[in-house]
């Protein structure tokens, strides 16, 4: 999702990688559940956060449809997100105790908040977002560590191709017709999100196999 932001009103000024210590702890939230309501569709999945969800949960993208997650377009291209339930504006995975449900699989923009990513260059770099969790007082924490997720590096490069994959698509689209905008926005889903990962093979061998064919089919 493109944003135009003034990095200077956001966050503290700096930027992060994962060895960095950054101020982002905030003693397990105590309670605070602010961060998963009233988001909207704005909290995207990757094909990543798919497959954690899908064989964490023992259930289908298209199950998860059912209640979970929703589809919206953004940028031109139609992509899942976290559903909010209409009465409560609350995250479908809170629980009744205002508890992630599913906080071993919860996807990577849950995983890295109050961090966000700033791409540029054909990659990207950490920085914190000041404003948004209001939770105090906050501690240092590695951000490898806030992340809390295997392989980093690994997943950190499949982040950026994904990113700029989706971008650079959309950026074809700008001028392409509804039909053909249609065609890419269902090749994307059915083949990075509603075809099934299989748990016992390893994801990125996975995802790189599907992404190798969609750049055959649609150059970018």
């Amino acid at each position: 999702m493109k944003r135009n932001i003034d990095m200077k009103e956001v966050s503290d000024g700096r930027f992060y990688g994962l060895r960095d210590m950054v101020k982002a702890g905030c003693g397990d939230c105590q309670g605070c559940c602010d961060c998963c309501r009233d988001m909207g569709s704005s909290i995207l999945l990757d094909p990543y956060d798919l497959f954690r969800l899908t064989t964490g949960l023992n259930r289908s993208f298209n199950q998860l449809l059912d209640d979970k997650i929703e589809l919206n377009v953004v940028d031109g291209l139609i992509l899942p997100n976290l559903k909010m339930q209409e009465k409560t504006q609350a995250c479908g995975f809170l629980n009744a105790q205002g508890r992630c449900s599913i906080h071993p699989l919860r996807p990577g923009i849950c995983r890295i908040f109050p961090l966000g990513r700033y791409y540029e260059d054909r990659s990207f770099r950490y920085f914190l977002q000041v404003h948004e969790c209001k939770k105090e007082p906050k501690t240092k924490v590695k951000v490898q560590k806030w992340i809390d997720t295997p392989q980093a590096g690994r997943n950190e490069q499949f982040i950026i191709d994904w990113h700029y994959f989706v971008r650079d698509l959309s950026e074809q689209l700008t001028n392409a017709d509804d039909n053909y905008q249609k065609t890419v926005s269902l090749y994307l889903l059915k083949n990075f999100y509603q075809k099934p990962y299989e748990d016992s093979r390893d994801f990125y061998e996975q995802f790189y196999e599907r992404l190798t064919e969609a750049k055959k089919i649609f150059p970018v």
